[in-house]
């Protein structure tokens, strides 16, 4: 439990800062006040005043926040007060809290593609790689299935099954379809751990046919030359910023069809996978680290209220008035989407507990 909690908290706060560096930097080469920065979040145990920034350390170790004079109304006439300067200027100040996430994701993956990170493999998605270590590897449990009761998790490598070894994940499957009315013994391989495990196909009355309930690849560790590696890492972090989109695409569509909101993790959930990549290796942390830099990089834009996104929208429609918004309103609004953000990690958290640590 330990190495999960200081893993999430060393994962969550370098992405938080680095996010946070985005708007500090670019606050202060475009002229606007910056009062304070701070690392963690309040009560403050410190905090020193350079050059009229305080610099604080706080309590809760959750990354970091910039404080920006003007940002919510007050100081208005003053001249480096934010709300006193061209919407460009608010904009790329904005702005760049998610761009400096989705440089980070890069940089991040560059050094991976470097040294050797976990990819999926398969036909001819990867060119002039070098490919090493390769398993198959689980990518999920079906909730309720034999495979999440008999204790199989997402990353798990299957080392053998009735002690013979398999080429692809595509001849696993195939000698488990055509042996699905006999007991199955797995041999798992998990972080540092060794595990085997029994397993007996459950007959699905509605599909009228026997499954175990897992989802597998091939995944293998695979690295590019250095001139190559920051090319691919661009598509990568092009291709996940994508999917990450489409993805919160059909959450959204799943609640408008009443379909709930699907496999969703939240803080507890991160923790969890944070451990697993400590646990699993260096290249594991890195890849990780680069998924959830995206991944704030993609909630903060969007157009949603309290986010980076939802104020650039607000500075969309000052333009298109062409007239200050009203700052009460605008306020208002802001600290709504707040408190409904709020609701929902709680929510999320609530499952995710029930989930990770109660089952």
């Amino acid at each position: 439990m330990l190495i999960i909690i200081v893993a999430f908290l060393i994962i969550l706060s370098i992405v938080v800062f680095v996010h946070e560096i985005g708007h500090f930097y670019t606050a202060i080469k475009l002229g606007i006040g910056v009062e304070e920065y701070g690392f963690g979040f309040p009560p403050r145990i410190f905090g020193i005043k350079k050059k009229g920034i305080l610099y604080s350390v706080n309590w809760i170790p959750l990354g970091g926040f910039v404080k920006i004079k003007g940002e919510s109304g007050e100081n208005e006439q003053d001249e480096d007060s934010f709300n006193n300067q061209a919407i460009w200027k608010r904009a790329v100040v904005l702005f760049a809290g998610v761009f400096m996430n989705w440089v980070f994701a890069f940089v991040l993956i560059t050094w991976g593609f470097m040294i050797g990170i976990p990819a999926i493999i398969g036909g001819d998605d990867i060119q002039n790689a070098n490919i090493e270590n390769k398993n198959i590897q689980i990518v999920q449990a079906y909730p309720g299935s034999v495979a999440e009761e008999a204790g199989l998790k997402m990353g798990d490598f299957i080392q053998k099954v009735d002690g013979r070894e398999f080429v692809s994940a595509n001849d696993l499957e195939s000698y488990l379809a055509e042996n699905i009315d006999q007991e199955f013994d797995f041999e798992i391989k998990r972080a540092k751990e060794n595990l085997n495990l029994n397993l007996k196909a459950k007959n699905i009355p509605e599909l009228d046919k026997k499954l175990i309930g897992i989802s597998m690849v091939d995944s293998a560790i695979i690295s590019y030359k250095w001139y190559r590696a920051p090319w691919e890492a661009i598509k990568t972090t092009f291709n996940v910023t994508i999917a990450i989109f489409m993805a919160l695409f059909g959450i959204v569509a799943g609640l408008i069809k009443g379909q709930g909101a699907g496999d969703v993790s939240g803080p507890v959930g991160v923790a969890v996978f944070s451990g697993r990549a400590f646990e699993m290796g260096f290249a594991y942390v890195l890849q990780f680290m680069a998924l959830i830099s995206i991944n704030l990089a993609v909630i903060n834009i969007l157009p949603f209220p309290a986010l980076d996104g939802g104020r650039i929208l607000f500075l969309i429609i000052e333009k298109i008035r062409r007239k200050p918004n009203n700052q009460k309103i605008e306020a208002m609004v802001h600290n709504t989407g707040f408190i409904l953000l709020m609701a929902l990690i709680v929510l999320i958290t609530y499952k995710d507990i029930v989930k990770y640590i109660f089952n």
